[in-house]
């Protein structure tokens, strides 16, 4: 103890308050760094992606259906007046 009855500070130690507050930010900064990291990663999955060529044209053919011939054939007439 000094002549005032107070404990001397070594000037190496700090206090414990300090070291967890630098202790939080060490851990801040890298938990921001492990998120960019992790974002970069992703864009880089997103471009590796194939590409697709957009538009795509599908062709099909169609046979005709066989019909049979009608069985009455019906005429209709009409007439208008102005």
């Amino acid at each position: 103890m000094s002549a005032l009855g107070q404990p001397s500070r070594h000037p190496h130690r700090t206090p414990p308050e300090r070291r967890r507050r630098g202790l939080r930010v060490v851990g801040a900064v890298l938990a921001a760094a492990l998120a960019f990291l992790l974002g970069i990663a992703f864009a880089r999955t997103l471009d590796d992606r194939p590409k697709t060529s957009g538009d795509e044209t599908i062709v099909r053919t169609l046979s005709p259906v066989p019909q049979n011939a009608p069985s009455r054939t019906v005429t209709v007439t009409v007439t208008a007046t102005p």
